[in-house]
């Protein structure tokens, strides 16, 4: 079952001007709406599940929104803390489908679990009108893998909404990702995309504790920089926002192994 892994950061070297009544957004917390989502105790789990035809893990099992709701709750009854749902395949090779024919995957898939589900849910898309629909009908926290670069008006949808927000690095796009990708140090380039797309998310009107990172694993990576950035996680995590690692049934794993 899919399950992706969300941590967060506690930044302990930071001193405070004690003199300055300023309070600080806390690493430890996620703010998604009217939901406070705490990071501090444990690791959180995040449960996939993709309404899709052609998904590389599940495509094709819980298009119908029944089926999905059934697979939702046996995640949380597993333990997952969020559920993530994607409409569109982001697997290499996959081609984008349009706006339309995402929300008619998707919307009878949220509120069905938006009115049964007891954890937060996670929206999975790179389109604004999409994201609005979602947050609309349920959703908390959008789950964007092109960090806002693909539609100029995702920021707003989410500074408007309170929502939390994914920040994705992807190299290439995912029809072209995995065609050779090249890094000189894969780390420090993915820390320093994310640190950019975080400042143009504070720019934007976006809360620093709305946000996550995600560095993108398989997306744009080998083997050797996946697991280059396994290594080095504490890199990214230094960054001050928690950090969502997506390596559920990854190809790279299975090489490794």
């Amino acid at each position: 079952m899919p399950h992706d892994f969300l941590a967060g950061h506690n930044d302990t070297g930071k001193v405070t001007d004690m003199s300055v009544p300023a309070r600080e957004p806390d690493p430890m917390q996620l703010k998604a709406k009217a939901l406070e989502i705490p990071l501090a105790s444990r690791v959180l789990i995040m449960g996939v599940l993709n309404v899709t035809p052609d998904s590389f893990s599940d495509g094709g099992r819980f298009l119908d929104p029944a089926a999905a709701l059934a697979q939702a709750e046996t995640m949380v009854a597993q333990g997952a803390d969020l559920i993530d749902l994607g409409a569109e395949s982001t697997r290499p090779g996959a081609e984008p489908v349009d706006e339309t024919e995402e929300l008619r995957r998707l919307m009878p898939v949220i509120e069905a679990l938006a009115s049964s589900i007891a954890v937060p849910l996670s929206v999975d898309t790179t389109k604004a009108g999409v994201a609005q629909r979602a947050l609309d009908a349920g959703a908390s926290i959008v789950n964007d893998i092109s960090a806002m670069r693909l539609d100029p008006g995702m920021a707003q949808i989410v500074a408007k909404t309170g929502a939390g927000v994914v920040l994705m690095h992807m190299q290439g796009t995912p029809p072209t990702m995995q065609r050779a990708p090249r890094y000189e140090d894969v780390p420090s380039e993915v820390r320093a995309f994310l640190a950019t797309r975080m400042a143009v998310a504070l720019e934007a009107g976006i809360r620093p504790d709305q946000i996550l990172l995600d560095p993108g694993f398989g997306f744009g990576k080998t083997v050797a920089h996946n697991l280059t950035l396994l290594a080095r996680l504490d890199e990214l995590a230094a960054l001050g926002r928690p950090v969502l690692v997506g390596v559920s049934r990854k190809a790279f794993i299975g090489q490794t192994l």
